[in-house]
């Protein structure tokens, strides 16, 4: 599999979503008769797309909007919505500020405390109009926010930062104990994120419901050319299957496998599907809904960071509603809405009935299939030349 790259040291190849495409098969579907539900921890949700934890997607009334539909919307603990009272200021300054000056802006923003009364005021609000509350922080507030998160209903919670492993050194500071942390907990976990097979394998040991794949693919994470680290999300998302299904084999438990990051057009998320994701985690596509907090803006969680910034705001327009983008009807021609339109259409041309049959359609290395006659497209910068 590897291949030389210089005296002594040898590197495989991965791919990402624009280097493959799928192969239909001997059959096909009708797509109304497709099954997309996505079920972790036996909870069941009819939409396997989940809203990312990013203060430009989700506030109260998506994650609200996003329930009624049949989905999940991860809250952010760690962004605006808990530290400000108003938050709707606050991100109209930031759809405001000049790209010079927006990075430092929200660095100044998010400078701002944390207020622990705020986590509970959200998940409460949440759970008043009968949402599912998902929330999400980094390791080191995972043991207090949780605590205050499921004390006011919180369904699922969410462990997230750049990488994330079962063994973390640091000398200043104790990390977060995973294993500990999933058997107290009494609601699902999902841990995020890792991109390697040796890594899932061990993050499952921890007993949590999923696992969030992928470091640096987000539209407005900068972690790539920041840091100099990542895989691309289509490796990254087998390698992860792999482990998931070996473990399964071995212990009997199947954790789900989220691909996180990557993905603005329905043949990608697609694609993922076939990769063995059971899920996936978008942030942009629905960045551009009308019901989005970020008013056509959308930026990196890291963002922030003081010293290290590893995300920039981008600006992505607002297209459409929720709804839309989900189930149509599209109006744009570049795939970015009816993401479940999509999804259920290549099921029925691929000839499969559910989303674990996705994991075994036929994968091809097709670094052509985004231009391939598609010169017209790419001149006009219409439908997949854009």
């Amino acid at each position: 599999m590897a291949e030389w790259i210089g005296i002594g040291r040898r590197s495989r190849r991965c791919y990402g979503f624009d280097e493959i495409a799928l192969v239909p098969g001997a059959q096909t579907i009708n797509p109304a008769e497709v099954d997309t539900i996505f079920e972790i921890a036996g909870k069941k949700f009819k939409i396997p797309i989940l809203a990312a934890a990013m203060d430009g997607v989700v506030d109260v009334r998506f994650a609200i909007e996003m329930s009624k539909l049949g989905g999940i919307a991860v809250l952010n603990l760690d962004g605006v919505q808990t530290r400000y009272e108003n938050p709707d200021i606050v991100l109209e300054k930031i759809a405001q500020a000049s790209p010079e000056k927006a990075t430092e802006l929200i660095q100044s923003i998010y400078n701002i405390p944390i207020k622990e009364k705020l986590i509970s005021k959200r998940v409460g609000e949440i759970k008043r109009k009968k949402g599912t509350a998902v929330v999400s922080c980094i390791p080191s507030y995972a043991e207090k926010f949780a605590k205050i998160a499921i004390a006011a209903g919180a369904d699922i919670f969410v462990v997230q930062s750049t990488v994330t492993t079962t063994k973390h050194l640091s000398k200043e500071y104790k990390g977060l104990d995973l294993f500990k942390f999933c058997k107290s907990i009494k609601i699902p976990v999902i841990i995020g994120n890792c991109v390697t097979y040796e890594t899932t394998l061990a993050l499952m040991e921890t007993g949590a419901a999923g696992l969030l794949i992928g470091v640096g693919p987000g539209a407005a994470c900068t972690t790539r050319g920041v840091l100099g680290i990542g895989v691309p999300q289509v490796t990254a998302t087998v390698d992860a299957a792999a482990a998931r299904d070996f473990y399964y084999k071995s212990k009997g438990k199947y954790v789900s496998i989220i691909t996180d990051g990557g993905m603005s057009r329905g043949g990608d998320i697609c694609k993922a599907f076939a990769c063995g994701a059971d899920a996936v985690m978008i942030g942009s596509s629905f960045a551009r809904a009308k019901e989005a907090p970020g008013k056509g803006y959308h930026w990196g969680m890291a963002t922030s960071h003081v010293n290290l910034p590893r995300g920039t705001r981008i600006y992505v327009g607002t297209t459409g509603t929720l709804k839309e983008i989900l189930f149509g009807p599209a109006k744009v021609d570049d795939g970015s809405q009816n993401l479940m339109g999509a999804l259920k259409t290549s099921m029925g041309s691929l000839g499969v009935p559910n989303l674990k049959q996705m994991h075994d359609v036929e994968i091809i290395i097709a670094p052509s299939i985004q231009t391939e006659g598609k010169i017209f497209q790419v001149d006009q910068r219409v439908g997949m030349g854009k």
